[in-house]
């Protein structure tokens, strides 16, 4: 299991890092991807555990959600209808519900499924983009978030495997434990620092490099225990296999749900 897991981080790990350099289209392109394939295998995690979702809606007004987002904090939102955000809303509640009543094998639990992936998985992932956006250092900002996420994820796994005695929560995760967790979000914070004497010394100092690695690392690693808890209430081990050795794009992306929007409006905020 670790050998195809290292390939996949090798083959994967360039293509994240160009896509956050050249930014603009390529990581638009980039990100609009991860959402769709996520949104696909949030299709498929309900469908293997018997819970009922309208991909077509899935897909579609997911994408809708997604470009909202970004489009919001973007140049362009001066040009735009100052209700676009509500006028959005709309569409997608009275579209999901209206595509539900025309289908077969209507229910009121499939159209809440699907309204669930639309709300959380475009939404919080199309804040991948706005960070990359701030001007003069979303870059650096980005790969500071990914890095430290990867670091956290790959410290949490050996740490919990060679060190992993008590349990952080057997009912949503049986192989995460406290060891695994705390000992992730130390290096967590430490390649935080390192990032900062690198590339973010003139944005913010080592005090809000240590604090801002301890919030990645924690939110992250919540994040992971949310997505936990949708695949454990419907008997599924991973959403996918197209990253052997991670499990599918919501799998190696379930950090970025809850951490995608914090972090961006922490940066956006306080720096």
């Amino acid at each position: 299991m670790l050998l195809p897991r290292i390939l996949t981080a090798l083959i994967g790990l360039p293509v994240v890092l160009a896509a956050i350099h050249y930014g603009g289209i390529v990581y638009m392109v980039f990100v609009g991807c991860v959402i769709l394939l996520c949104l696909y295998e949030y299709s498929l995690v309900l469908t293997s555990g018997k819970k009922p979702v309208h991909t077509v809606s899935l897909l579609l007004f997911g994408l809708l959600m997604a470009a909202v987002a970004i489009v919001g904090r973007t140049p362009l939102q001066s040009e735009l209808p100052n209700n676009l955000y509500p006028f959005s809303m709309s569409v997608v509640i009275c579209g999901v519900l209206l595509l539900e009543v025309l289908t077969p094998n209507r229910s009121w639990e499939r159209a809440c499924n699907t309204f669930a992936g639309i709300f959380i998985i475009p939404w919080s992932l199309a804040h991948l983009i706005n960070l990359r956006d701030i001007p003069q250092y979303g870059e650096y900002l980005t790969l500071f978030m990914f890095i430290t996420v990867m670091v956290s994820d790959t410290g949490a796994y050996f740490s919990g495997r060679f060190f992993g005695r008590h349990k952080l929560n057997s009912e949503v995760s049986p192989k995460k434990t406290w060891e695994g967790a705390i000992g992730g979000t130390l290096l967590a914070v430490g390649a935080a620092v390192l990032i900062q004497h690198l590339f973010l010394s003139t944005c913010f100092n080592v005090k809000t490099a240590l604090w801002l690695g301890l919030l990645v690392a924690i939110t992250g690693q919540v994040s992971d225990l949310a997505e936990s808890v949708l695949k454990r209430s419907t008997g599924v081990k991973d959403s996918s296999h197209l990253l052997p050795g991670h499990g599918g794009f919501l799998d190696r992306f379930d950090s970025y749900l809850l951490l995608a929007p914090l972090f961006y409006y922490v940066v956006l905020y306080t720096l």
